[in-house]
């Protein structure tokens, strides 16, 4: 098991050069960046990093989460990516609403309107992606985890929720329609409609969250365990299999099987495939190119 402190002496990586280092000076100076878990090969994170106000979404983390949003896009070498804060005990707070209140109405509809976009970028990422919330989700911060496939909470969180209404304005980045799609409209009604604050079992209990930490650890080492599980398996499947779920909410069955049958067939004639038949019968673990 990996441990939150350890976790963050990893150095991040370029955004735009996946594997030019930063150095820790500028790593600090950035508030969401991609690196690596070194000692979990093809497991990366996203990492929140405005550790005095919780990670609120300022315009700043805004741009650089889309830049790594935009990185990992194309990185093959990353099989899981896991969305956290740099620092234990928070996750998201939402958006930033001391930057909120000098900003004008043109610029709230355009940052409405990019995090929009970051968080559908985040959503179609062909990579499996878990959210690792030890802290406060709130509004947008929920919202960036609802996008991600997977979401995991550690045990002694106590404020996950959509407070929008309580602030005189709705979810606008997602909200009610993901927590929908997830919830059912009855629940999604009475999370929002209530402005609750969920704790991270109640969260699992409702269906928000999927996995709860034990009380001796923390969303993010539970995150790594259930990343590493994923890890082990043929990156092209994972790819693939993630694009005919996500395809399945538009289509109807017999549109969806076949979508289903295409992409079946497509990895039919990869080396990972060839590998995995060859390992079986070898009686071994395969060794997964994603190729």
């Amino acid at each position: 098991m990996i441990s939150i402190a350890k976790a963050q002496l990893i150095r991040p990586v370029s955004l735009l050069l996946p594997f030019k280092r930063f150095n820790s000076a500028l790593a600090e100076s950035r508030q969401a960046f991609l690196e690596p878990l070194e000692e979990h090969p093809g497991i990366w994170c996203l990492s929140l990093n405005r550790p005095r106000s919780k990670n609120a979404i300022s315009t700043t983390l805004l741009k650089e989460l889309t830049q790594s949003l935009d990185a990992a896009q194309f990185d093959k070498s990353i099989r899981v990516l896991i969305l956290r804060s740099s620092t234990d005990g928070s996750f998201c707070a939402g958006a930033d609403l001391i930057e909120r209140r000098s900003m004008s109405q043109i610029q709230v509809a355009k940052f409405l309107a990019d995090l929009r976009t970051a968080l559908g970028r985040l959503e179609t990422l062909p990579m499996p992606t878990i959210a690792a919330i030890d802290g406060p989700a709130l509004g947008g911060g929920l919202e960036l985890g609802l996008a991600c496939d997977l979401r995991v909470a550690g045990h002694s969180v106590t404020k996950i929720g959509l407070p929008e209404v309580a602030l005189g304005i709705i979810p606008g980045a997602g909200g009610t329609q993901r927590a929908t799609r997830l919830l059912g409209v009855s629940r999604a009604k009475d999370l929002i409609f209530t402005a609750r604050m969920l704790s991270a079992t109640e969260a699992h209990e409702w269906g928000l969250v999927d996995y709860i930490s034990s009380p001796e650890s923390n969303g993010f080492e539970r995150a790594v365990q259930l990343a590493s599980q994923i890890s082990k398996n043929a990156p092209l499947a994972l790819r693939s299999a993630k694009q005919a779920i996500s395809r399945s909410e538009d289509m109807a069955l017999e549109p969806g099987l076949d979508f289903e049958r295409v992409s079946y067939e497509t990895l039919l004639s990869t080396y990972d495939r060839n590998e995995a038949l060859v390992a079986f019968q070898e009686k071994r673990r395969p060794v997964f190119k994603g190729e």
